[in-house]
């Protein structure tokens, strides 16, 4: 996905010394943290690397029906998955409908509704992540290679310091839970591990959020949302928390993806890391210690 864009470094960058971690807001109030929700895929676990690779052609092949695939489409679907990433997948559907109707190459009999696009892109998904559960099953990876480095690491040294984790994916619950526990991250998790369960209406990551302030009285610094796309980092800044994304190249589990980048500084966030890797000094900057 765009791996072919290059985006300019800010002269103003600011980092904390001797590290990748980069401040963005040097001004949130460190120290406070009770709650903290952390997104799945792309944060966590890499499981699901390459599923933006995998969801191009399903909306291209359900846009364009029997016409060639121009620039053009191939451009919208890519900014669409963009800055999408990290909402439901059927709201992701919903939109590709919209832009089936919108394009009008596909007859109105022949358009899918949500749910069976869904379907297909779910089909495709699921080869290369039921091949990597089997592969980490039989032992031919390991746990390092299927996680983000040091995010395994860094969720065991936020629930070590008494803090209440929460997962909230845009992944099927089911799904999200199944590959919580291969990636041994459950039992950190007492806050719940939250994901789509069909009804829009009844889960978002956004809900998740407001619920946690509400249910336990918090002021904005007593919660850290962390992510790596830019719905879960707009949800924590507008309702006050700390926002900490994480640019991670999911392809090697390391190391920065710049493609990333801009779309998380633009969604708001305070801190902003390549993966876990400097697990004591985030650690220790987000817990003033």
């Amino acid at each position: 996905m765009s791996v072919d864009k290059v985006y300019p470094v800010p002269e103003t960058q600011t980092f904390l010394p001797g590290t990748q971690i980069e401040i963005l807001n040097p001004d949130i109030q460190r120290g406070n943290i009770k709650h903290a929700v952390f997104d799945f895929d792309g944060t966590v676990s890499i499981l699901r690397e390459g599923w933006p690779e995998i969801m191009l052609p399903v909306m291209l092949d359900a846009i364009r029906g029997d016409t060639p695939v121009t620039q053009e489409l191939e451009q919208a679907c890519i900014d669409y998955i963009d800055e999408s990433t990290g909402i439901q997948t059927v709201l992701q559907m919903e939109h590709l409908v919209e832009m089936v109707r919108d394009f009008g190459f596909v007859p109105k009999d022949q358009i899918l509704d949500a749910r069976g696009y869904k379907q297909i892109y779910n089909d495709a998904l699921m080869v290369p992540v039921n091949a990597r559960l089997a592969a980490l099953k039989r032992g031919d990876t390991t746990l390092e290679d299927v996680t983000v480095r040091g995010s395994r690491e860094f969720v065991k040294a936020v629930y070590d310091r008494g803090v209440r984790v929460y997962i909230a994916s845009g992944t099927d619950r089911d799904d999200v839970r199944n590959e919580t526990d291969a990636c041994e991250i459950a039992q950190w998790a007492e806050g719940g591990i939250w994901g789509a369960i069909g009804n829009v209406e009844a889960y978002s990551k956004d809900k998740v959020i407001k619920e946690i302030i509400a249910e336990n009285d918090l002021q904005g610094s007593e919660l850290v949302v962390v992510g790596d796309g830019p719905v879960e980092i707009k949800n924590a800044k507008s309702n006050g928390g700390i926002a900490v994304g994480v640019a991670s190249d999911e392809v090697t589990g390391h190391g920065w993806n710049m493609d990333k980048r801009p779309r998380l500084v633009k969604a708001g966030c305070d801190i902003l890391i390549p993966d876990f890797a400097e697990l004591d000094a985030v650690t220790k900057y987000l817990f003033n210690e």
